[in-house]
């Protein structure tokens, strides 16, 4: 399924400030393609996260860069269920910790 090869390649993009990747961070809540576009439902770490435009921007191009069938990819931001640490994927937290965090 082409929703499951997006969501390989959004690993590949970094949070600015948290040091792992987007979906180890529990930020990707959904993915459909319909008539050649992508839609991506993510949230942020918090609602004011002044990163917002910056992954609505790569997220678009990093995705249309490696699928060039799709004809756009619309990043859709949404707030409930609000994002918490808990959301964390277990192989992100244990990144986190090897990086010193205390999470």
């Amino acid at each position: 399924m082409i929703e499951l090869d997006i969501l390989e390649r959004l690993k590949e993009i970094k949070d600015p400030e948290i040091p792992i990747d987007i979906v180890s961070l529990g930020l990707i809540y959904g993915i459909y393609v319909k008539k050649d576009i992508a839609y991506i439902d993510m949230t942020l770490t918090v609602p004011s996260c002044p990163a917002r435009g910056f992954f609505a921007e790569h997220i678009r191009e990093h995705i249309l860069k490696n699928f060039p069938n799709l004809k756009d990819v619309v990043v859709n931001f949404i707030f409930e269920p609000a994002w918490s640490k808990d959301k964390i994927s277990e192989e992100g937290l244990q990144k986190l910790r090897s990086m010193g965090w205390n999470i």
